[in-house]
């Protein structure tokens, strides 16, 4: 995060990027010498990289649930269409401006029930004979993705110009302009869900048995599946709401972690946090510095890094039926 910050199109040392957030975060030291200097260390690139690093925790926590709900390593937020139900509900708060807000929703909370909605109706249809089908929820997923990927490009349609630079924004991913007050809810939401999904580690390992061993095991698996997609849906609803529709990060990261130390979900769900979060700073560092100054979106970064990813993935798992 420290490299993160001292590269851009200003690059800044290391020791004075250190130095400048340990004066801020402790007071220790004395202020730094420069105030344009640490106007762009403090409030211009560190809450992005924070920031990046918690959407990054987000969606590969939320992708690792999402996997062991559906028994299926292919799932993840965007592949089960919660991403772009998020989405659809943050466009249609900005495109309906006003009368969103006075019937009392904000960007988050419509694109939670976004989110939301889509899972919903993902279970649903992924149902068969009262039980989960991992191939019929896939399915089921990338349908429900595409019906809400369309109404968003519908509304796309009916909007200004000034409303489309910002729904482009929610279309593409970004963490430009992030602001340390958006970060504490942010902040609040990804690490109390962690720790709580954390804590579910061991009843999350039984669905890894199968419904029926979890079952005998005294699990209540519809309740715990009900927990586990409203808690997916908070977390994905809450990093789209920051940082618009980012792909693949909760397919690529739980898959790794997976090959590397295995699926116990007591150390899986921190140690995914963790990757997802160093990974989504990298990408934070690329989008700036690619095309320098001008900046990528990061879903076009985590697209180009996790479509392969996905295929390679596909291609060597077995027993997806």
């Amino acid at each position: 995060m420290i490299v993160s910050i001292s590269v851009g199109a200003v690059n800044v040392r290391l020791t004075d990027v250190w130095g400048i957030v340990l004066h801020h975060v402790t007071g220790a030291g004395s202020a730094p010498s420069d105030p344009a200097l640490d106007q762009i260390v403090w409030n211009f690139r560190a809450p992005r990289v924070v920031l990046a690093a918690l959407v990054g925790a987000g969606l590969a926590v939320a992708g690792a649930v999402l996997q062991t709900l559906v028994s299926n390593p292919l799932a993840d937020p965007v592949v089960l269409g919660f991403s772009y139900g998020a989405t659809l509900g943050a466009v249609l708060v900005i495109t309906l401006g006003e009368g969103a807000a006075l019937a009392g929703l904000g960007v988050s909370a419509a694109a939670f029930i976004g989110a939301v909605a889509a899972g919903a109706l993902v279970f649903a249809l992924g149902q068969q004979r009262g039980r989960l089908a991992p191939t019929r929820l896939v399915l089921a997923g990338v349908a429900v993705g595409y019906v809400f990927l369309s109404a968003t490009s519908f509304v796309q349609l009916q909007a200004t110009p000034n409303e489309l630079r910002t729904v482009m924004f929610w279309m593409l991913g970004s963490v430009a302009g992030a602001q340390w007050d958006q970060l504490p809810a942010v902040t609040v939401v990804v690490l109390s869900t962690t720790v709580l999904l954390t804590l579910f580690g061991r009843r999350l390992n039984t669905l890894l048995a199968g419904d029926e061993s979890a079952t005998a095991l005294g699990v209540d698996v519809n309740r715990l599946r009900a927990v586990l997609l409203i808690l997916s849906a908070l977390l994905t609803g809450t990093v789209v709401a920051v940082a618009g529709g980012i792909g693949f990060v909760g397919l690529m990261i739980p898959h790794l972690v997976r090959l590397t130390l295995g699926a116990d979900h007591r150390r899986l769900l921190p140690l995914t946090a963790l990757l997802g979060a160093v990974y989504m700073v990298l990408v934070d560092l690329l989008s700036r510095t690619l095309t320098r100054p001008n900046e990528l979106p990061l879903g076009i970064i985590t697209a180009f890094l996790g479509a392969p990813f996905f295929l390679w993935l596909l291609r060597h798992t077995k027993g997806l039926d």
